[in-house]
């Protein structure tokens, strides 16, 4: 169970780094509709909504790092 939950914090990590990525190099029009901040015709990208989602995926991969240690007694 303990391996399963890293593994997934992991992943969603990486998720969330791409993400953040994504709302650096992309303006907030060429976004997807289903991405939060798409905003129609706007040329000016989303850097808070890039660092939010850094910092999420940053703290996700601290969270499996330490579920990752040996069990305490």
């Amino acid at each position: 169970m303990k391996n399963n939950l890293t593994a997934l914090l992991i992943i969603a990590g990486f998720l969330l780094i791409g993400l953040s990525i994504y709302y650096f190099v992309t303006p907030a029009g060429s976004l997807p509709a289903f991405v939060p901040g798409h905003e129609a015709g706007s040329v000016h990208k989303h850097l808070k909504h890039g660092l939010a989602a850094l910092l999420l995926g940053l703290g996700l991969w601290v969270w499996a790092w330490f579920n990752s240690g040996p069990k305490s007694e």
